[in-house]
């Protein structure tokens, strides 16, 4: 099922570039509910997106992958930060601008049940941003919607039904179709399949590259399993306590992985041979509170290489080979 997903495909230049994005959310107290601290959910987090590619974004639960994909359409204020797509800064657009450039930039949601309405036909759900955009008549929204319907494997019947009469591989289609039919140029997935059987995982994917092969869509795939990403990325980046701590190629990332985090996350990986054992990288304690992070290398509590300077300063993100970075005092020692 996955043999389509491993086809290459060409790139160009770059369709988004997020700079130094920052995302706090402020914990109140007091008889006077003022800021008494701030939850650094998304700290200084920098990459670009070429067209045509997906980027993977990768790491443990509370890394902040997810508010990346949010802030970066401002479904969620930023704090800091700038986000450009084909040139123009997001956040600087206001009124008639931002609501026109969010014909271009969709998501599909991680919960393909809550992300629907559960009083309207699906049919209704897809073609609500087309009603709201004043795209085309009734009946043009109506064919645009059975159009796409086709473009993810479902009939025209099923726009007459509502989201409890759908599986779970089903509403997550329709989570898709809702996103393509505004015909976008990027779209951010958040953990599409996550919620999924592996079975089902797999027929998704491949209705994912399909579409975009025939629409040229650009990706952001937001996920915690690295097989998933190893499949269907191009680039793979990877999270830890708010902060990217590696980005590379996917071939490189997955057969010679820099960053002492990344490599205890690959070696979690499972082998689909029985006969084989790959050597297990144990993580000790927690992951620290992104209300009060650990001072210099975020990782470096649970870093079984650490040493004094790791403690005292943050390591830079940084290239070692070409198109590989990493943000570690001794990358060269992985070499």
């Amino acid at each position: 099922m996955m043999d389509n997903l491993m086809e290459t495909k060409p790139v160009t230049e770059n369709l988004i570039e997020v700079k130094n994005l920052v995302k706090y959310y402020p914990v109140k107290g007091g008889i006077f509910r003022r800021k008494i601290a701030e939850v650094k959910a998304v700290d200084d987090v920098s990459f670009s997106i070429r067209k045509g590619e997906t980027l993977g974004l990768v790491g443990e639960s509370g890394c902040g992958k997810t508010t990346v994909g949010h802030t970066l359409l401002g479904l969620i204020p930023h704090t800091s930060g700038q986000v450009n797509y084909e040139g123009v800064d997001l956040f600087n657009l206001r009124g008639e601008e931002k609501k026109l450039m969010r014909l271009n930039l969709q998501i599909v949601f991680q919960d393909p049940y809550s992300s629907l309405d559960p009083r309207l036909p699906i049919g209704e759900s897809i073609a609500e941003g087309l009603h709201i955009h004043n795209i085309g008549s009734k009946q043009d929204r109506f064919e645009m919607v059975l159009k796409v319907l086709k473009n993810v494997g479902m009939e025209d019947y099923h726009a007459r039904r509502y989201p409890h009469e759908f599986s779970g591989g089903q509403r997550q289609r329709i989570g898709i179709a809702r996103a393509l039919v505004m015909n976008p140029k990027f779209i951010v997935l958040d953990e599409p399949v996550s919620a999924l059987d592996v079975s089902i995982q797999a027929q998704v994917l491949n209705i994912l590259r399909d579409l975009q092969r025939d629409f040229n869509l650009t990706y952001l795939f937001v996920a915690h399993n690295l097989a998933v990403v190893e499949h269907i990325s191009d680039r793979v980046a990877v999270m830890y306590l708010g902060k990217i701590v590696e980005l590379s190629d996917r071939d490189v990332l997955f057969s010679q992985p820099l960053h002492p985090y990344t490599r205890a996350l690959m070696s979690a990986i499972p082998i689909p041979n029985p006969r084989l054992k790959r050597e297990r990288v144990i993580l000790q304690g927690d992951v620290p509170s992104p209300l009060n992070p650990p001072s210099g290398c975020r990782f470096h509590p649970r870093c079984p290489y650490a040493k004094e300077i790791c403690s005292q300063k943050e390591p830079e993100l940084r290239e070692i080979k070409p198109k590989h970075i990493a943000a570690c005092h001794f990358l060269e020692d992985f070499l």
